[in-house]
């Protein structure tokens, strides 16, 4: 089994960054030892702690391992279809082309 918290365990392959307001999404797909790939998406997302008076990053992480990555995309792409075609949108969102 992978040591998944041992950085020198995996080794980087591919990577994507999504700036969304406060947030920050990270798409990062890593090799494991034997050559799998497998699918990290990290959610960072800055706050204060009044009490220290300091900012921290709260990160939530979710692993998608090499045999799960097709069931992960088709189910991922359903759900984008589905809220594209029933979230009712303002004029605002999509401006129309010139």
């Amino acid at each position: 089994m992978e040591n998944f918290d041992n950085p020198k365990a995996r080794e980087d392959v591919f990577s994507r960054v999504v700036k969304a307001g406060k947030r920050t999404y990270f798409f990062d797909v890593k090799a494991t030892r034997k050559g799998e790939y497998y699918l990290i998406v990290t959610e960072s997302k800055k706050s204060f702690d009044p009490q220290s008076n300091q900012f921290s990053y709260e990160k939530h992480k979710i692993f998608v391992f090499q045999e799960d990555l097709e069931k992960f995309r088709n189910a991922l792409q359903d759900i984008i279809e589905f809220a594209d075609e029933h979230n009712p949108r303002s004029p605002n969102d999509h401006p129309a082309e010139s």
